[in-house]
Order: structure tokens, then C-alpha cells, then sequence
């Protein structure tokens, strides 16, 4: 009877995925109809599990947005010492500015904001919440502003394609089945479904940290640097300093396995698709204040 009552359990679950709306509202009538039928730990599990299945399928908001990606901002400044380098800081920012303005989301929760990291390591990290992080290793690839907005541009692409958030919607949608299965097998069998409840409580952090460590996949890096051509062309910005910028990493990192070696595809496979894409770019040229300007405020760096 037991085993009947597990397969029966964990087949509606699976068919929740496929439902309407409407139908998994009135989920909580059919629970109460199957009251007699079911002991408590049962019914306790299909609540875990339809409370898994509808939280999955609700829209991220701008604020939970904005909060999620302040608990990754919180991690990567608890693994890296964030410099103190205020000049060079506020000339990120600007130039952050300058390429978000005339972008499709020019204005987000609580905006975009840009921190140097204190490490020779080449990296960066973007947040759905608005966080820019850039080491020192990876600000030395740059040699002019138009660079510098490169990489600035990549990073801000990441936060306005979503692919944090991306993440976290895919994961959520695969713990909840988890969960429903989990759930109803621990209620059968032990009683004990909070464990795999907690379980998913937790998930989104687990997943937060699987992003920075293995980073996005090669074709969402291969967005991100076409919508950074875009946002740069926009800007003002010269769109050809990405091949610039790209060949400086590639001679920097060389064999290296660690930072963007780790993170990112390889140079070499991100100037294939960036040349690609400068097909519909006209090259600027390099405007002799911004030659300056990025003298001036990098010499503090």
C-alpha cells in the first residue's frame, strides 16, 4: 500500500509542472477533499510541495532582485578585499553611467555601482543587483577609457540579460520538483519533509556560489559581449576596443587556469564572436581627452 501511495504521490507532482495557474489555486480544496484518505505528514508534504512548485513559477521583482544579487555582493566582498581607491572608483562609475544611460534598462532597484577589487588576480563579477566588481588585475588589461568601457560594458550586460537571475529561475524550477519528490518520500517513509524543505530554503544561496566559481556558459559570454558592442557604439565609445581590450587579457592570462581562465571562454573563442559582430559597428576614433582622462585617474590605481 505504501509503495502505491509513493508512486501515486510523486506522479501528481510531476504533473503540477504542467498545470494552469488557476488549477494549482485550487489545490488547497483538493488537499482538504483527500484529508480522510491521507495521515498528516502526507498532507504536510503536499503542501511543501505545492507551496515548491508555485514559489517557482513566480516573477523575480525588482527588489528581490536587488537583494539577491546584494547576498552575492556580500560573498564576493567577503572573499576579496575591496580596494580603497576612490578617484579610480568614481571614474568607473562615470563610465558606467555614460553606457547604462541610453541602454533598455538605464535604471534599476538601487542602480549600478562599480568596486575595485584589491587582487593581481583578472577577474570581475556583476550582480543582479546592480554590483560591479573589477580586480586590479583585470583594470591593468586596459590601456585607454575606450577599453576600460569594455569591460564595463561586458559586465552590465550580464545584469541587464538577466543571467543571474536566469539562473536562480532555472534552478528554482528543478529544486521544486525536487522537493515535491523529496518531501512526499520523506513524509512516507520517515515523516520528516522539513529537511528537504530547509533544503530548498537554502538553494538559491548554493546556486549563487556555483555561479561565481564556474561562471556563465560560453554562449551567454558570447551575449554579453555582443550587447557590450552595443551599449559602447551608444556611448560614444569605440566598439573596436574590445579587440584591444581582448588581446591584452589573452597575452596577460597566457596558460592561467584561475580567474577569468576559469570563468570566462578563452580569449581567442571571445574575439572569433566579438569580430563577428563589429560587421555592424563603425570603428570610432579614440578621443584625445579621454586619452587623459584615464592617464590621470588610472595613475592612482
Amino acid at each position: 500500500m505504501k509503495k502505491l501511495l509513493i508512486n501515486t504521490v510523486l506522479f501528481s507532482f510531476l504533473t503540477l509542472l504542467f498545470i494552469s495557474c488557476s488549477t494549482m489555486q485550487g489545490l488547497g480544496a483538493m488537499t482538504a477533499a483527500v484529508g480522510a484518505a491521507f495521515d498528516a505528514p502526507i498532507l504536510t508534504a503536499v503542501g511543501t510541495s505545492t507551496a515548491s512548485i508555485a514559489r517557482a513559477s513566480e516573477a523575480i521583482t525588482p527588489e528581490q532582485e536587488y537583494y539577491i544579487g546584494r547576498g552575492v555582493a556580500a560573498s564576493i566582498a567577503d572573499t576579496y578585499k575591496v580596494a580603497n581607491k576612490p578617484q579610480v572608483e568614481a571614474y568607473l562609475n562615470s563610465i558606467c553611467q555614460t553606457l547604462v544611460i541610453n541602454s533598455e534598462r538605464p535604471v534599476i532597484f538601487n542602480g549600478y555601482h562599480v568596486a575595485v577589487l584589491d587582487t593581481d588576480e583578472i577577474n570581475a563579477f556583476a550582480t543582479s543587483g546592480g554590483h560591479i566588481f573589477i580586480t586590479k588585475g583585470l583594470l591593468q588589461c586596459t590601456d585607454n577609457e575606450d577599453s576600460l568601457a569594455a569591460v564595463i560594458a561586458h559586465e552590465v550586460a550580464h545584469i541587464q540579460l538577466m543571467h543571474g537571475i536566469g539562473a536562480i529561475k532555472t534552478s528554482r524550477i528543478s529544486e521544486a520538483v525536487l522537493v515535491s519528490a523529496g518531501s512526499s518520500l520523506a513524509a512516507l517513509t520517515t515523516g520528516d519533509a522539513q529537511a528537504v524543505l530547509n533544503a530548498y530554503d537554502n538553494s538559491i544561496n548554493d546556486i549563487i556560489t556555483t555561479m561565481v566559481n564556474k561562471g556563465y556558459s560560453k554562449s551567454q559570454e558570447f551575449d554579453a559581449d555582443t550587447l557590450a558592442l552595443q551599449l559602447m557604439d551608444d556611448a560614444g565609445y569605440d566598439p573596436y576596443a574590445m579587440i584591444d581590450m581582448l588581446n591584452l587579457l589573452d597575452t596577460r592570462l597566457g596558460k592561467s587556469s584561475g580567474g577569468f581562465g576559469s570563468t570566462h571562454p578563452s580569449a581567442k573563442d571571445r574575439l572569433k564572436n566579438v569580430n563577428k559582430e563589429l560587421k555592424n559597428y563603425t570603428e570610432k576614433d579614440i578621443v584625445e581627452a579621454r586619452t587623459a582622462r584615464f592617464s590621470k585617474n588610472m595613475s592612482t590605481l
